[in-house]
């Protein structure tokens, strides 16, 4: 009877082990995709650099002042602009409609891939490939028709929309969340794809392909934004170590891009040390460290403050202030922006008294 028992209790243990095994291949899937996405986005910046040399030949535009962008055609045709906006229009829209979808008919996470992803992660591949081969023929983006304070200013929305995003799971300062409504937080989390996607995407079409050291980073940057937003409704997508090197690369970025271009004397610490800041205070508090883990992060980052201001000069300590103040007063607008937008809609919503 006992042994009867047995055999009973180990059948049941493998029909559960059976029915978990889609599961776990759902989940290598989902990291499969990733791994694989992150590949080709290393693949397709090298392939931009390699073949970028021929179009150094290409007469650019003369520097016009503030806010100038000197990567675009001085006489630009009719067709140069028109693939540029078409097939910018085209990838835009395509993801808008994906998304859509993916809140209409999906909505739940998995740990596998849904066949929206499928269509996502092919979409953004086909159009960023179609970029490189436009650049090639007709090089401009739509740095031709709009500023570079656009591009730049979506990005910026972006990172501090993630900051508003997060604010329930890692706080604002050092653990502590900011008094936040849920309305705000729900709309918040509901409308990023498209935004973000705005944002990516815009970016990703403003600036041709070519090979210099600063595009190159951007351009990867840009491409991992990309397939973040393909694997929407994946639990890949929501994994908070893939999230915050997503938001730390900002930091590699923008120090790098300083750094090229005015060396040392120039302003690299001041995005060095304002995202980093941006991370101890914030960013880190995210990743599940404990307290002595944070505390050490924090005093590694004051002795490095320490160190490169003692040569620096004392007097450009505010450096390193400057983007973290932006950023977090920038949280609080945006959060009032949504929060006045919900109570602007409230009214209209409201049924008309008889």
């Amino acid at each position: 009877m006992l042994a009867y028992n047995l055999d009973i209790m180990a059948s049941q243990t493998l029909n559960q082990q059976s029915t978990n095994k889609p599961n776990n291949k759902q989940r290598r899937l989902d990291r499969m995709a990733l791994w694989g996405g992150i590949a080709f986005c290393f693949l397709y910046t090298v392939l931009v650099w390699a073949i970028g040399g021929r179009l150094d030949r290409i007469e650019l535009a003369p520097d016009t002042g503030f806010a100038h962008y000197f990567w675009k055609l001085p006489d630009p045709t009719f067709m140069s602009r028109f693939t540029a906006w078409t097939f910018y229009l085209a990838h835009q829209f395509a993801i808008f409609g994906l998304i859509w979808y993916g809140q209409k008919h999906v909505k739940k996470y998995t740990n596998g891939l849904h066949k929206l992803n499928i269509w996502a992660l092919g979409v953004n591949a086909f159009f960023i490939l179609l970029h490189l081969v436009q650049t090639h023929i007709w090089y401009d983006g739509l740095a031709q028709d709009v500023s570079i304070l656009s591009s730049q200013g979506s990005v910026i929305v972006l990172l501090v929309w993630v900051l508003l995003m997060e604010n329930n799971r890692r706080g604002l300062v050092w653990g502590k969340k900011a008094p936040i409504g849920k309305e705000v937080m729900r709309f918040a989390k509901k409308y990023h794809g498209y935004f973000f996607s705005w944002a990516v995407i815009y970016t990703f079409w403003y600036h041709p392909m070519v090979s210099t050291s600063g595009h190159l980073i951007g351009t990867f940057y840009t491409l991992l934004l990309m397939l973040q937003s393909s694997l929407m409704f994946t639990r890949a997508h929501t994994n908070r170590y893939w999230t915050f090197a997503l938001e730390f690369i900002v930091l590699i970025h923008g120090s790098l891009v300083a750094y090229m271009q005015a060396g040392l004397e120039g302003f690299w610490p001041m995005f060095f040390f304002g995202f980093g800041g941006i991370f101890v205070i914030t960013q880190m508090h995210g990743l599940g460290l404990g307290r002595n883990a944070r505390l050490g992060l924090l005093a590694g980052y004051i002795a490095f403050v320490l160190g490169i201001y003692n040569w620096r000069g004392w007097e450009n300590l505010n450096e390193i202030i400057r983007i973290p103040v932006i950023d977090y007063v920038a949280v609080i607008a945006l959060a009032l922006i949504f929060w006045v937008g919900i109570m602007v809609a409230k009214l209209f919503r409201k049924p008309q008294s008889v």
